[in-house]
């Protein structure tokens, strides 16, 4: 089946996650989520409030981050992270597990702290998206983290956050996929800027990309599908 403008908008989480954005900024982000209905809106935690405000009544989600950027904070704070973002409308986790407890080996740590937010999550009817960050890993352990992830409970694994040393790659996609059953979906992000780099992420198994260039993307897919070239 030909693929319309509408299901590239599903595949994107459009990203508000750059520290200097303003209020007004945040707002104008859901104005486009909402134009081009994309799948959700993906806000710094303190925005939440206003992603629940604008989106009220839309099929756009309400998409926070967790231990962002760099998934170093302690379980406990983790979890009130969820359950704050959670009680404020939120819909859609991005959780970035430990990285370092991931490379030093220590899984039961890793796959716990996973558990305890997916669980959180489901209790509110929510999803949990677990980023990885692969710049910082070996093929090795993205591998490990991804079984680690579909073990602890998550919807999704995603690439990066597109703040560590590099961002999504398609190598990376193909990986996650191969590693991950039929029920976790995959997301990529860091990157992702236009529409050809979507469509191979689709390619490569990605259900997902966060994006900041969404406005950019759907003119390139609202173009091509007016050309019958989509």
């Amino acid at each position: 089946m030909a693929l319309t403008p509408k299901d590239i908008a599903k595949m994107l989480d459009h990203s508000t996650l750059q520290p200097w954005l303003t209020e007004d900024d945040i707002r104008h982000g859901c104005e486009v989520a909402l134009k081009y209905g994309t799948a959700s809106v993906c806000a710094r935690p303190c925005d939440v409030p206003i992603l629940t405000e604008m989106l009220a009544g839309s099929d756009v989600k309400v998409c926070t981050v967790i231990g962002f950027p760099h998934g170093t904070n302690e379980t406990a704070i983790k979890m009130a992270e969820a359950q704050l973002a959670l009680a404020e409308g939120c819909e859609e986790l991005d959780m970035v597990l430990n990285i370092g407890k991931l490379k030093a080996g220590d899984y039961t740590y890793v796959g716990e702290e996973i558990r305890q937010i997916a669980k959180i999550a489901h209790e509110a009817g929510a999803i949990l998206k677990v980023i990885l960050e692969n710049c910082y890993l070996t093929d090795e352990e993205k591998v490990t983290a991804c079984h680690l992830s579909e073990q602890a409970g998550a919807d999704f694994v995603k690439t990066s956050t597109g703040y560590g040393s590099g961002g999504c790659t398609i190598d990376d996609l193909k990986l996650m996929r191969a590693n991950v059953s039929d029920k976790v979906r995959v997301k990529g992000s860091g990157g992702i800027r236009d529409l050809d780099t979507v469509l191979a992420a689709r390619a490569a198994g990605a259900s997902r990309c966060g994006v900041s260039a969404t406005e950019k993307i759907m003119a390139e897919a609202e173009k091509r599908y007016a050309e019958g070239t989509l």
